[in-house]
Formats: structure tokens, C-alpha cells, sequence
């Protein structure tokens, strides 16, 4: 397999995969695949900015705020000032919000824990695929190279 080959094929892959995960909302009646992503991030129980949640998962900054602001008018996310910060908030979920989350993400927790059972050395490949989307950043960066 050469260069090409293979990052054509990553590259359906990726969005094969990304493409399963949209699907997965459309079926439980999420609006968007990034509302699927938002809740996703917001159900680990911690708190984030919506900076880190655009960067973590390449969701348009105007996109995630509109649907944080959507989130928030349904009593689903609770915003909170960030101290030395005048603009940035942090994004958690409500109980409210937890409920939402957890009534459409468990299903899909279980199914993912069943995929994960069949995945040799998941470390590794995770590992493999951080060095790969770090090598690539580099490359979007203007004037960057490998």
C-alpha cells in the first residue's frame, strides 16, 4: 500500500466512523451530530469551556454556541464565569441536563464497551492515531511542515 492508499482509505474510515455516530442521533432524535458531540464531552461529569469543547471536537465556535444557548434555555447546561477570564464560560450539564444526556448516550455506551471488547491493543492504536493527528496538524498549519 502506498501514501495515498492509505490516507484515502483513513479518510473514509474517519468519516465512515463519524458517519455511524451522526446516524446514532438521527435514530434517538438528537437535532445535530454536534449536539451528539457537545453532550458527549459534557457527560463526563467534569466542567468546560466551549473554547475547549470547539477544539476537542472541530465543532464551529458559532455552532456550539448556539446550541449551548439552546441547551441552557432548556435547563439542560448550567454557565459559570471562568475567574481572570471576561468572556470565556464553563459549560456543565444540570441534573436536568444529566438525565437528557444519559437518556440518549447510555445505549450508546453499551454498544461502544462491546465494540471495545473486540479491539486488540486499543492503547496502542489510540496511541497510533494521536501521533497521526498530531503529524497532520502540522501540516494545516500555514507554512508548517512534518
Amino acid at each position: 500500500m502506498d501514501a495515498r492508499t492509505f490516507f484515502y482509505t483513513l479518510g473514509k474510515l474517519v468519516y465512515g466512523l463519524d458517519g455511524a455516530y451522526e446516524e446514532y442521533g438521527r435514530n434517538c432524535r438528537v437535532g445535530s451530530p454536534n449536539l451528539l458531540w457537545i453532550l458527549y464531552a459534557l457527560n463526563d461529569g467534569g466542567r468546560h469551556s466551549q473554547k475547549q469543547i470547539c477544539g476537542d471536537w472541530a465543532i464551529p465556535r458559532s455552532t456550539a454556541n448556539t446550541i449551548v444557548k439552546d441547551l441552557e434555555s432548556k435547563n439542560y447546561v448550567a454557565l459559570s464565569r471562568i475567574e481572570g477570564e471576561r468572556r470565556e464560560l464553563l459549560i456543565s450539564l444540570t441534573p436536568r441536563g444529566k438525565e437528557y444526556a444519559d437518556g440518549i448516550l447510555s445505549d450508546l455506551y453499551a454498544r461502544e464497551r462491546e465494540i471495545y471488547s473486540e479491539i486488540e491493543a486499543p492503547e496502542e492504536l489510540l496511541e497510533t492515531l494521536q501521533n497521526l493527528a498530531a503529524k497532520m496538524q502540522k501540516i494545516a498549519a500555514k507554512g508548517d511542515k512534518i
